[in-house]
């Protein structure tokens, strides 16, 4: 599944989604004129490594290179300056800036900008469904080393783009729920029972919607591990992610996205529906909730 990609493990200092952007435009204008990118260059007066960092998004041009470029294919000025506009903007900063020390990747950005996200969750309820509590049980189990003031602002960041992604302007969701994060044991039965209810309660928003993957489905396509895909307007293509202990994975290659688009549609055909995956949900939860009774009722000792 994840052959051909591109993976990213550290902080992108630009705007990821915008420098993707402005590359393929570049690339597309270039290839109009016929030209290579050798012969581009030098033309520019540029190394042909300078250009082809332009067009892969592994630099940022200034907007004097990008007028030059403009220039040299003979662009229309209003194409021209609609490109040094979108140059400008590659630097402009998002809020997730200012969680630079928490988020060291890209894949926030690229999430706010989708207007769907389609994703697979075997392990973990998404992050963006996650209560607090839940949250910082897993925030705390995956850096047990770190202090609380460092917990806390990871709980933060987590929380924040929570708020960014569902709030006036919320993303399309379609996520497929393995039924074992509905029982595996995050925290006390009270934590898990919240937590469920916040699935219930985001199932019925007409932005989101959940299917669980019941176990007596038996072996699935999801078995190599959690991934998303992201959607985007316009021309923007799209974009398959997937997170492990090395960094970022992106995938980019379009027949590589397409299988992933696939396994996910296998996923949820082998799911419940939204109305049955709700009651799952509110089953499961009524036995966190009598857990929950059960901790609180005394022990008569006999």
């Amino acid at each position: 599944m994840l052959e051909g990609v591109v993976r990213h493990t550290g902080h992108m200092k630009h705007s990821t989604v915008r420098l993707r952007r402005l590359a393929r435009e570049l690339r597309m204008l270039r290839a109009a004129t016929e030209m290579t990118t050798e012969a581009a260059a030098e033309q520019l007066g540029w190394s042909r490594s300078k250009l082809n960092r332009f067009e892969t998004g592994k630099g940022a041009p200034t907007p004097a290179d990008v007028a030059a470029i403009c220039h040299l294919y003979c662009v229309a000025e209003s194409t021209t300056e609609a490109l040094v506009q979108l140059t400008r903007e590659v630097a402009r900063r998002g809020w997730w800036t200012a969680y630079s020390d928490v988020f060291t990747g890209s894949y926030v950005e690229f999430e706010a900008a989708a207007k769907e996200i389609r994703h697979w969750a075997p392990l973990l309820v998404p992050g963006l469904l996650q209560t607090e509590e839940y949250a910082r049980e897993i925030i705390q189990a995956g850096h047990p080393d770190r202090s609380d003031v460092e917990l806390a602002r990871r709980i933060d960041a987590r929380m924040q783009r929570k708020t960014s992604l569902l709030g006036a302007h919320p993303v399309t969701l379609r996520i497929v729920i393995a039924e074992y994060v509905l029982r595996y044991p995050v925290g006390t039965p009270d934590v898990m029972a919240r937590q469920l209810n916040e699935l219930l309660q985001a199932a019925k928003q007409p932005n989101i919607t959940i299917q669980i993957l019941p176990t007596a489905a038996g072996v699935h396509s999801g078995t190599e591990g959690a991934f998303s895909v992201l959607f985007f307007e316009g021309d923007d293509p799209n974009l398959g992610y997937a997170e492990c202990p090395a960094g970022e994975v992106y995938v980019e290659d379009p027949e590589q996205i397409r299988q992933l688009m696939l396994t996910f549609e296998r996923l949820a055909a082998s799911a419940l529906s939204p109305e049955e995956s709700a009651a799952f949900i509110a089953v499961v939860r009524s036995e966190y909730d009598r857990r929950v009774v059960q901790r609180r009722v005394p022990q008569v000792q006999p």
